[in-house]
């Protein structure tokens, strides 16, 4: 008889954070966004994102050595513009924490892309995680500890591609 355990849902726990632009003449996915990744020293993983919450066993750590052809699950802004544009990415997080208790809840996310300037990014960042907080965590929670990934560029070639990102890199699994 096969032994089986069921498990719960994989939870991300380590993390750390990056940023990147790239340009291309070519074209923006094989060209301008991978070129954003490995400025961003990601571009040898296989990328998947998610939505925009962390749970609250999260924590940033340096970015560790990476395996080739890897799975990478991240919450990722990624902005494109085309010669004489410019290409903005962000992204905005904080924690939530119980305001009787004050311990920690978890997190909320913000991405925001666009072709206009980082002022303008942060502004919008800013307003969208305002907007989540009060409308679901502000009775309970506080929302602390912000932080704000911005990255740009004015694009010269054909193509470009400026990002920011949460990169995890391992999970928690119950084992149920």
């Amino acid at each position: 008889m096969v032994k089986t355990y069921t498990i719960g849902m994989r939870v991300p726990k380590d993390y750390f954070v990056t940023q990147g632009v790239g340009e291309s003449d070519i074209t923006i996915h094989a060209g301008s966004y991978h070129l954003a990744l490995k400025d961003a020293g990601v571009e040898m993983c296989n990328i998947m994102t998610y939505s925009s919450i962390m749970p609250a066993i999260a924590r940033e750590i340096p970015k560790p050595l990476l395996t080739h052809g890897a799975v990478m699950e991240t919450i990722m802004a990624v902005a494109h513009g085309t010669k004489n544009q410019l290409a903005t990415a962000g992204i905005i997080y904080g924690w939530l924490y119980d305001k009787k208790t004050g311990k920690k809840y978890g997190g909320l996310v913000c991405e925001h892309n666009g072709n206009y300037d980082e002022k303008e990014v942060e502004k919008r960042l800013r307003a969208s995680i305002n907007e989540l907080y009060v409308n679901g965590f502000s009775e309970q929670y506080d929302l602390k500890d912000i932080t704000i990934l911005k990255q740009s560029l004015k694009i010269k070639k054909n193509h470009g591609t400026a990002l920011a990102a949460i990169c995890f890199v391992n999970h928690e699994i119950p084992v149920l």
